[in-house]
């Protein structure tokens, strides 16, 4: 995963949430609710993948490198 999947996820829920409040169109055998919840979900799931991916790479504590060495 990349710095874009975060961003990726971000814009999947708003187009997910534009089409289920703000959209009135009907498609012949679409919901076009249903598609914008559908797109909500992996939106989601993707923002929470990411983040917990990115987090992986936090360090759980912090090195002070200048304490380890001795001066002579």
């Amino acid at each position: 995963m990349n710095n874009g999947s975060i961003g990726l996820s971000l814009f999947l829920m708003a187009i997910g949430a534009i089409l289920v409040w703000a959209v009135e169109a009907t498609v012949s055998g679409i919901d076009i609710k249903v598609v914008g919840v559908i797109l909500m979900l992996v939106g989601s799931m993707g923002l929470v993948l990411s983040l917990l991916f990115w987090a992986s790479f936090a360090p759980f504590a912090r090195r002070d490198d200048r304490a380890r060495h001795d001066v002579v």
